[in-house]
């Protein structure tokens, strides 16, 4: 992976922002890019003073129009020549997660595949952009219904899974006719962000159509919400900072729809006569991918009194070899956390959990920011853990005495992203879901699944709307009503006209 990612030079400078299709020095400080394995910097990255943030909006409110009116098929070939340039350089961009985001080799290759596939989806949503005849009761009426692009829409993506979580919005946004402005997060500016600049560069996107400007938010991050260009916000992070950003959406001068993914704090639950093989190993995965550091993994696992001991066992003797072996193993199940500050949440929760006097039955120290996985069995369900969203490698199992309580401590959480429920009934399984307060649900597999064309979101304070496929074309266009009256119509200037039954119709 190495010797082609250094062999390929076009995507290795990132010190500049992307507005109007030009790189450009940032108006701020540039800031030092650290790679969570060594924990040294592999470069710097400008960043976006207030007047960038001004200069991509303007940028993409010119050129969105005459990118709204480009033919389907015009807009499609774009998506689909990015899935083809990713294909040419799958090392290099998994290259860059495993650097940027402490990805292992295997979360890097999974986030390219995902990636891969919003790019393709997106090819095919500017055909999926329909209008509708509406019947209505005026004579020599037409009613129709346009589906339009919003116009400009601010992308803020996270840094757990960049790659993936930025392309989730602004492809399906570009594909319907929007231009796009990414602030992507400061930890993986350019897994988040540049990359795509790049990407959409070399495809021949149009200048200002997608505009990239990695920033502070203490800087820009309010300026960004509350410009007026942006018709829908875009935020994928954690629940306080979506509240903060719903606030300033809604107070702006012009209020914006948002589309928010928020935290997460998904139960996995194994009921009694789950097959504790599938259960363990999907619980495994569930748990410690990417160290735990995603908004849909399990944050608590939570198993029905009969087979507590027996699961316990074989998941900690499973999460036990898990391998640590550094970032060119392919083998590599764990990598580092993102940075000091996360992994000194993480160690906080750790602490807790002892303090609790909970029975650790795996862990260890931190070397850097490695932190190996770690298990708490005996865990209370209204104790120190609770309702707490972990985002590391810390597996708290909860015993519940049926599923009748799995599902109470299930539902007992302010959150509802994802969920799963194992058992051998499949139909009791599907039940179980459905009785599981949650926007996703998973009989027989772990919570941590997006699929291109599946409705992703969550409830409560998990989020607001659904990405992907159809869903993604609601989020990031809007209805617009329009009538042709195709013969003079008389209208009713006597209030004796507007009888019972009358079909004449003015307004609401």
């Amino acid at each position: 992976m190495s010797k082609n990612f250094e062999a390929n030079a076009a995507y290795q400078n990132f010190d500049k922002l992307f507005i109007d299709g030009r790189w450009k020095a940032g108006g701020s400080k540039p800031r030092p890019n650290l790679n969570p394995w060594t924990e040294q910097p592999i470069g710097e990255v400008a960043q976006a003073s207030e007047a960038d943030l001004n200069a991509a909006y303007d940028a993409a409110t010119r050129a969105q129009p005459a990118w709204a009116a480009k033919l389907p098929s015009e807009r499609a070939q774009v998506f689909a020549k990015v899935a083809q340039i990713m294909e040419q350089r799958r090392d290099e961009i998994i290259g860059w997660i495993v650097r940027e985001a402490g990805g292992t080799l295997l979360k890097a290759s999974l986030e390219w595949k995902s990636v891969q596939g919003v790019m393709l989806e997106a090819s095919s949503l500017p055909y999926m952009v329909e209008g509708k005849i509406l019947p209505n009761d005026t004579l020599g009426k037409e009613s129709r219904v346009y589906r339009k692009p919003v116009g400009v829409v601010g992308v803020i993506s996270p840094w757990n899974w960049p790659f993936q979580l930025s392309a989730r919005s602004l492809a399906p946004a570009m594909a319907v006719g929007n231009a796009v402005v990414l602030k992507p997060a400061s930890d993986t500016p350019i897994t988040g962000g540049l990359l795509f600049a790049k990407l959409f560069e070399e495809a021949g996107l149009p200048p200002g159509i997608l505009n990239v400007i990695p920033g502070s938010g203490g800087e820009i991050g309010d300026a960004f919400v509350k410009h007026p260009a942006p018709r829908v916000i875009s935020f994928t992070g954690s629940t306080p900072v979506g509240r903060g950003i719903g606030k300033i959406a809604y107070e702006a001068a012009i209020i914006k729809r948002l589309e928010l993914e928020l935290g997460g704090d998904s139960p996995l639950v194994v009921l009694a006569d789950a097959d504790l093989d599938l259960a363990v190993e999907a619980a495994v995965f569930g748990k410690f991918l990417h160290q735990g550091q995603i908004c849909m993994i399990s944050n608590r696992l939570i198993v029905e009194a009969p087979i507590y001991d027996e699961f316990v066992d074989r998941f900690t003797a499973r999460v036990k070899g898990l391998k640590m072996n550094g970032p060119d193993d392919p083998e590599t199940f764990i990598g580092p956390i993102i940075n000091r500050d996360q992994l000194k949440s993480v160690q906080e929760t750790i602490a807790l959990a002892r303090g609790a006097g909970y029975r650790q039955l795996a862990g260890g120290e931190a070397q850097g920011l490695l932190l190996p996985p770690h298990v708490f069995a005996g865990v209370e369900p209204e104790g120190a853990l609770y309702r707490r969203e972990i985002f590391g490698p810390v597996a708290p199992v909860i015993r519940a005495a049926n599923a009748d309580e799995a599902l109470r401590i299930a539902n007992d959480t302010d959150y509802g992203l994802s969920s799963a429920v194992f058992t051998r009934d499949l139909e009791k399984g599907v039940r179980f879901a459905r009785s599981i307060e949650a926007g996703m649900a998973h009989v027989n597999d772990q919570p941590v699944n997006d699929l291109p064309f599946s409705p992703f979101g969550g409830e409560k304070n998990s989020g607001i709307g659904r990405f992907n496929g159809r869903w993604a074309v609601d989020a990031f266009t809007t209805d617009q009503w329009v009538t042709l009256q195709h013969e003079a119509r008389p209208y009713p200037f006597d209030a004796r006209i507007l009888s019972p039954g009358a079909s004449e119709s003015v307004g609401g």
